[in-house]
């Protein structure tokens, strides 16, 4: 968890129906462990402390309340962060920037994904992490939790389809387009200046 969440983790009170308790039990059990990542998560896609606590705080509100509709079995990690993104898809933040998108033509043809341990992600590995985290958030939303799913919380393929409720073929595409951008913005220029000046130097011999 960084350094600036403070805020304290989330504490239920479940009181109605005979049951409640043991499902009040089960919840705890499942969603506590994730809390850490959930924040994380909420932060990199608000990019605001406040709001990351906000997020977090309505999605466990909404994940109690809607428990006795999720299947025991499945995948709870896939399924709270869905809540997560939904949530934050129709919040304030998530409506202004997701008017922005732009999604062109990211359908087209099957990109596949570069695996781990590329040069592309060593170089990642290697740079200052305040430029690589910038970057990051230069990223459109759907580019963005998607290269975060999966770089940072090393879900598989699967996992993000499930969690974003979109075919696997769109995650591997959108996750090739997301990390062409960050090699794109990520690559030295050349330096103009220089080059300009040992031009200027030859044509002085």
């Amino acid at each position: 968890m960084s350094e600036g969440n403070k805020f304290k983790r989330p504490v239920f009170y479940y009181v109605d129906v005979s049951g409640a308790g043991l499902q009040l039990d089960s919840f705890e059990e499942l969603a506590m462990p994730l809390f850490d990542q959930l924040y994380n998560f909420a932060h990199w896609l608000t990019q605001n402390r406040e709001e990351a606590e906000d997020l977090v705080q309505e999605t466990y509100a909404k994940a109690l309340k809607g428990f006795s509709s999720f299947q025991l079995g499945t995948n709870f990690r896939a399924w709270m962060y869905r809540i997560l993104r939904n949530t934050f898809l129709t919040s304030r933040t998530g409506l202004k920037v997701t008017m922005t998108i732009p999604l062109d033509a990211e359908e087209d043809g099957p990109e596949l994904a570069v695996e781990h341990d590329t040069p592309e992600t060593l170089l990642f590995e290697r740079l200052n992490r305040e430029l690589l985290q910038s970057t990051i958030d230069e990223l459109p939303v759907h580019f963005r939790e998607i290269f975060l799913l999966c770089e940072v919380e090393e879900m598989s393929y699967q996992e993000i389809s499930e969690t974003l409720s979109i075919p696997i073929g769109t995650v591997m595409s959108r996750l090739s387009r997301a990390r062409k951008t960050l090699r794109d913005r990520l690559r030295p220029q050349p330096h103009v200046g220089t080059a300009a000046t040992e031009k200027g130097a030859n044509h002085g011999l």
